[in-house]
C-alpha cells in the first residue's frame, strides 16, 4: 500500500509519440492478486525537454496550484517555448494569461477530466490558442503535474495570491516601521551629542578691545605705495661707440716650379 509505480504513456495507451511522458500511479487498495491504483502525476523526461530548448528561443516556466471541482488539489507546471527570445514584459503577460486559462479550466472540471485533458493535449491546445495573440509560441506542454491532496473543501476565504499579497504588504509595513524607528533613534542621538558639546563649552572672559578702523582712501594709498615699491628696476647698459678692429690676412699666391724633363736635359 502506498507504493508508487511509473510507466510510459506509450505502455499505457499505445501512443508512441508520448514515449517520453512518464506516468505515476500510487497503490491505494488490493483486490485479490490485483492492485488498485490512483493517478498521482506525470512528468516529461529531462532529455526530451533539453532537445526542445534551442538557441535563440525563449523559455517560460511557471508553477501554479489549483483545486478541481471534486476537491483535488493539484500542482501544474507548464512549459512554453517561443520561436524567438522575448522580453520580460512579454513573459509576464504570457504567464498571467496561462494561469488564467489553467485555473479556469481546472475549476470547471473533475480530476478525471483533468487527467484526460493533460494526457491527450487538449489543455495544452487551449493554452496555445489563448496566448498566440500575445506572441507566437513554438510549443506548449504540461511538463509536470502532481496530486497534492484529495478531499479539499473550498471556502469563501482568500486565495493563495491574496495571501501572498497580504504577506508582502505586511513585510513592507514592518520595514517602514523599522526605518522610522531607526531615524528617530538617530535624531535623539544627535540631540544628545549637541547638548553634551554645549555643556562642555566655556564662555570667553576678558575685555573687548575696539578694532582700528582704517578709512578706504588710506587703504588704497597703501596699496598704491606697495605696488610702486615692488616695481622691478630696469637697468640700461650703454652701447660702446668704438668700432671693433677687423683683422685681415693677406694671401700670397704660390707659383708652381717647372722641372725639366730628361730629353731637355740631354739636348742641353
Amino acid at each position: 500500500m502506498g507504493r508508487v509505480y511509473e510507466m510510459t504513456q506509450q505502455e499505457f495507451n499505445g501512443d508512441f509519440t508520448k514515449m517520453h511522458v512518464m506516468l505515476r500511479f500510487r497503490v491505494t487498495d488490493t483486490a485479490g492478486q490485483d492492485a488498485l491504483t490512483t493517478f498521482v502525476g506525470h512528468h516529461h523526461q529531462t532529455n526530451h525537454i533539453r532537445r526542445q530548448i534551442r538557441r535563440y528561443r525563449g523559455k517560460i516556466d511557471d508553477v501554479m496550484d489549483a483545486v478541481t471541482e471534486d476537491g483535488y488539489l493539484v500542482r501544474i507546471k507548464p512549459l512554453i517555448i517561443t520561436q524567438k527570445r522575448v522580453q520580460t514584459s512579454v513573459k509576464q503577460a504570457i504567464r498571467s494569461k496561462t494561469r488564467e486559462v489553467v485555473r479556469g479550466f481546472i475549476a470547471k472540471s473533475t480530476y478525471d477530466g483533468l487527467q484526460v485533458a493533460m494526457l491527450d493535449g487538449s489543455l495544452e491546445s487551449n493554452i496555445q490558442n489563448s496566448i498566440k495573440s500575445i506572441y507566437p509560441c513554438k510549443s506548449v506542454v504540461i511538463r509536470k503535474s502532481q496530486l497534492l491532496q484529495a478531499g479539499v473543501v473550498m471556502d469563501a476565504g482568500p486565495t493563495l495570491d491574496e495571501i501572498h499579497a497580504q504577506e508582502a504588504r505586511s513585510a513592507a509595513e514592518l520595514k517602514a516601521k523599522k526605518a522610522a524607528a531607526l531615524a528617530e533613534a538617530m535624531e535623539e542621538e544627535v540631540e544628545e551629542i549637541i547638548e553634551a558639546t554645549s555643556a562642555t563649552m566655556r564662555p570667553i572672559t576678558g575685555t573687548m578691545t575696539p578694532l582700528n578702523v582704517i578709512p578706504k582712501d588710506s587703504v588704497e594709498q597703501q596699496e598704491n605705495v606697495a605696488k610702486a615699491t615692488l616695481r622691478p628696476v630696469q637697468r640700461l647698459t650703454p652701447i660702446s661707440s668704438s668700432r671693433k678692429e677687423i683683422k685681415t690676412a693677406s694671401i700670397t699666391p704660390v707659383l708652381p716650379q717647372m722641372k725639366p724633363t730628361d730629353e731637355e736635359s740631354d739636348e742641353s
